[in-house]
């Protein structure tokens, strides 16, 4: 009886303090990430208001975002999700201050000017940064401090998206592949759910879809086999994506050329670009996202089928050369036009298909399915969740080992025929199929060059 006492006391206690503690921090990121909207969307109002096209601007902006990161915080460089699970990993959650007010200024300049990022990235590293600099004026513990990092992330998610839930799964979810730190999801889910009443208290307005889509109360094979089939295709678009981001930015750094003239080549080459294939691949893109997933034809029949292929193009080419902000929100892109795409080869369900693609490509392309699903419900309703469960699960599979965040760490392996080591980040594994898998393709790729040999030699046979 002393021991239960002891043991529900002291838990009570636990319970209390990251109740506090988190919902602190939850204000504070809901606070701090609802200035960096307030401005971020107050210079996407005035960008009509210059005498030119905005995007213009963009390789004298990029080369701006290149001095003032490499001047005042390294650490604010790339989109910024990545850096604060590096943080987490390798440095107990420590961001340095600077980091905040840098980030913030280097993302509103890119977008402004038409870089093709997202601003997820940012919130999560603004709000894992705010977490980190309470924890050291209060002198937490390494632990707690990783701890409050991590809902920073989850945070600042739930507060750009709109997604409390999803973000607070998204948060412990991201870090690790197939491992959930369920130590911290009471934190997260308080943490996520303050920031984001706080930024809805202070005006922030946040949009849901309706794509007109009801489930069915008898089973629909044929829509399900459709659902397996999308599955499968978002996981290629998801590695697709990966190898772009990967291959371009590697591509750009082994360039012999000064960072600040690649800054302003790879603006101007954008630029070139877009006069090709028109404007709408430049910023956000969240009209875009928006028409892919309206249920009017006339609407999304607009969408070009190779959007989410030069959306891809101009996210890497903006991020490689120095641009700053996150990469989720052109991955929602690329994830809506090529369900787009998808529903248009199928023939029907368009704007359903478009919402798949949405949360599909994400679980893909970050290895984050359960937050994927979450907010399938969260944004698009609950008559969704059983179809997207498959198709998010499906690209979570069909990607691999392979993330936009090569500093997750691997815990699980997608498929028992490969040999993987666990332990060790994305970016250092090493995968290898298992020799006794190896040696039963040989004998099966054996027997089938056996079978036609015999069948080549039946007809010499017969004409002698």
């Amino acid at each position: 009886m002393k021991k239960h006492t002891i043991e529900q006391t002291t838990i009570f206690i636990s319970v209390t303090k990251w109740l506090l503690l988190s919902s602190m921090i939850g204000i504070i990121i809901g606070a701090s990430v609802t200035l960096f909207l307030k401005i971020l969307q107050f210079s996407e109002q005035n960008q009509e208001s210059l005498p030119f096209p905005h995007y213009y601007l963009l390789p004298f902006a990029l080369v701006a975002t290149v001095w003032v990161v490499n001047k005042f915080a390294p650490d604010a460089k790339g989109h910024g999700t990545e850096k604060v699970i590096e943080a987490v990993h390798k440095k107990s959650g420590k961001i340095e201050l600077s980091v905040i007010p840098v980030k913030l200024l280097a993302t509103v300049m890119t977008i402004f000017s038409g870089g093709s990022v997202g601003k997820e990235g940012p919130g999560a590293q603004i709000g894992a940064g705010m977490a980190s600099f309470v924890s050291e004026l209060f002198n937490f513990s390494e632990e707690d401090r990783k701890k409050l990092v991590i809902c920073g992330i989850g945070a600042g998610f739930a507060s750009v998206f709109g997604t409390p839930i999803a973000g607070a799964i998204f948060g412990v979810e991201v870090l690790i592949i197939g491992l959930i730190r369920y130590e911290v999801l009471l934190p997260s889910f308080i943490a996520g759910f303050a920031a984001f009443s706080t930024a809805q208290y202070l005006g922030i307005e946040y949009t849901y879809f309706d794509i007109n889509f009801k489930h069915q109360v008898e089973i629909n094979l044929p829509l399900i086999f459709q659902v397996v089939l999308a599955g499968l295709f978002f996981g290629l678009i998801s590695d697709i994506t990966i190898t772009f981001l990967k291959r371009i930015n590697s591509a750009i750094k082994k360039i012999p050329l000064n960072v600040y003239i690649k800054a302003f080549l790879g603006g101007l080459t954008l630029v070139l670009i877009s006069l090709l294939v028109g404007e709408q691949y430049f910023g956000l893109g969240l009209a875009t996202i928006d028409n892919a997933l309206q249920p009017d034809p006339n609407i999304y029949q607009d969408i070009p089928w190779y959007a989410f292929i030069v959306k891809t193009i101009f996210t890497s080419i903006t991020l490689a050369v120095g641009g700053s902000g996150g990469v989720v929100t052109p991955i929602f892109y690329i994830g809506a036009t090529s369900g787009n795409l998808f529903g248009s080869v199928m023939g029907d369900h368009i704007a359903f298909f478009a919402a798949l693609g949405f949360i599909s490509v994400l679980a893909g392309t970050t290895n984050a399915p359960i937050a994927a699903t979450i907010m399938a419900m969260e944004l698009f309703g609950i008559e969704v969740a059983h179809y997207a469960a498959i198709s998010v699960v499906i690209s979570f599979l069909m990607t691999g080992h392979r993330s936009v965040f090569p500093s997750q760490i691997l815990a699980m392996k997608k498929s028992d025929m490969l040999d993987i080591k666990h332990g060790e980040t994305i970016a250092d594994t090493q995968v290898k199929m298992k020799t006794k898998d190896i040696d039963k393709l040989n004998s099966i790729r054996e027997r089938l060059q056996m079978k036609r040999k015999k069948r080549n030699e039946v007809p010499n046979s017969k004409k002698s």
